[in-house]
Parts: C-alpha cells; structure tokens; sequence
C-alpha cells in the first residue's frame, strides 16, 4: 500500500510540475485517455494530444531492479515569513481612509495599520507608535528588511518597510494608506518583529 501511494504522489507531483514549467502540450481533439509510462514511476492515462517531453520524463530514474521505490517527499507550499505576510496585509489596506485612533479593518491610523497588519500575519503588537518603537529588536535603517516598522517624528509615526526605500503607512487625516518614500519623513528608527 505504501509503494502504490508513493508512485501516486510521485506521478501527481511530476504531471503537476510540467504542467507548471509549461512542459506539456495539449492539442485539440477528443478527450480520449491514452497511456503514458515515466521511467521508475509507472503508467498512468493522461488526456488524447498531451505530450510529455523527454526531459520531463527523464526527472525520475528508473528504480534499480529489485529494489523497492524510494518515498515521495511530501509536497510543501514555499514559506512565507511574518512579516512578509504583515506587509501583504498592509498592501490589502492601500488606499483605506485614515481615522484617529482606528485600527482596522476598514480605517487605519498609523499604529492601527501596524498593528491590524501584523495581527493578520499572526503576531500581535503593541497598540501606539511609542509602544511599537520600544518593543521588538532595534535594527540599523541601513540593514531594513520588508516587514521592518519604522517610527518617525521621535516615535510619534510608524510605518512598515516595504523595500526599495518604502514604508506603507496610514500618514494623517485626509489621506488614505498609502506607500511612501521611508525619506519623506524624519526616520526615528526600526524595529524588527
């Protein structure tokens, strides 16, 4: 049972993967199964018109003879950090009005954007920008990672760095949440969650 598993997974994961690299072919015509056998994987029917060519049968070696097929490894989704979910949030939020004292999810002030942002990575932060710039690791401005919250105006402000010199923040009344360049703005320091 084990090895009928392990060549399932193992036929899945080669179809999937040229099917993602663009490797197969479709041509228009019936939907007929036909068979196709990958070398150290076995047989399986795959749609009339599909090609799998050489280099995507080639993946899997041929299993030596009489020895027992090698388990799958099991299929991961690449991993994303707290903080590179923190400023997916942030992005989610562009363009959200600014409110005093709001954090999320709908109207922001600077600290509630943070915060509301990192929650929804699944970290929970301190509610003000004083808070925030005291908590967390101190990071140089020059070593800023995404993810990073900057305080500006001696703690008053903060933002989350975004890259490239950025920083998504909920800035004042009147203006939505926006992106922003991080030297708009007296940088106070950074803080890494």
């Amino acid at each position: 049972m084990a090895s009928q598993i392990s060549k399932r997974t193992v036929r899945r994961a080669v179809v999937a993967g040229a099917l993602a690299l663009g490797a197969v072919t479709v041509s228009a015509g019936p939907a007929l199964a036909e068979p196709v056998t990958i070398p150290g994987v076995g047989s399986f029917d795959l749609p009339a018109g599909v090609t799998l060519p050489p280099e995507v049968a080639n993946l899997v070696p041929p299993a030596p003879q009489g020895a027992a097929p090698a388990p799958a490894a099991p299929f991961s989704a690449p991993v994303t950090s707290v903080a590179q979910r923190a400023v997916d949030a942030a992005h989610s939020k562009l363009g959200a009005p600014y409110v005093y004292g709001a954090a999320g999810p709908n109207a922001f002030d600077c600290s509630g954007l943070v915060q509301w942002a990192y929650k929804q990575a699944g970290l929970n932060l301190p509610r003000t920008s004083y808070d925030q710039a005291a908590a967390g690791r101190a990071v140089d401005v020059s070593a800023l990672q995404p993810g990073d919250v900057v305080s500006f105006y001696g703690g008053s402000h903060s933002g989350i760095y975004i890259g490239n010199g950025n920083v998504i923040h909920a800035s004042t009344s009147g203006q939505p949440v926006k992106i922003a360049p991080m030297n708009s703005m007296p940088v106070d320091g950074a803080r890494r969650y």
